[in-house]
């Protein structure tokens, strides 16, 4: 019961914030178009992550698909280290290890999924 719950707590979290920073992406909110700036980061991308990061959040919270939630995992995954060092090489000091956070919970939102909702790879494909 306690691996369930805390499946669902930190794959909610990660799915909400993810899902307010895909919207905020999207329609171009003054912070992110000047820390996509800050960064280095072109202005183009905020449109292609906020696109992946609405549907990484819905493919983690929806059943089924467990091919798709393994690709979700992934892309969050690589999207937050990537993170880590370009605000990490901006010089934005301990901020610059917000990411890595979210990669905790990613992680134990991994680890503590239900078999139903796992991907084995020796499946017909």
């Amino acid at each position: 019961m306690a691996r369930t719950i805390t499946y669902w707590v930190t794959t909610i979290l990660i799915a909400a914030m993810s899902a307010f920073a895909g919207f905020s992406y999207l329609t171009g909110s003054q912070q992110v178009v000047e820390g996509f700036a800050h960064v280095g980061y072109p202005q183009q991308l905020r449109g292609i992550l906020g696109v992946a990061k609405l549907l990484g959040a819905i493919a983690l919270v929806v059943p089924g698909f467990p091919k798709v939630k393994e690709w979700a995992y992934a892309g969050f995954t690589f999207a937050w280290i990537s993170a880590f060092i370009a605000h990490y090489l901006a010089k934005d000091g301990p901020r610059a290890f917000a990411p890595l956070v979210l990669l905790v919970f990613l992680l134990i939102s991994y680890l503590t999924r239900p078999a139903s909702r796992q991907w084995l790879g020796k499946m017909a494909v």
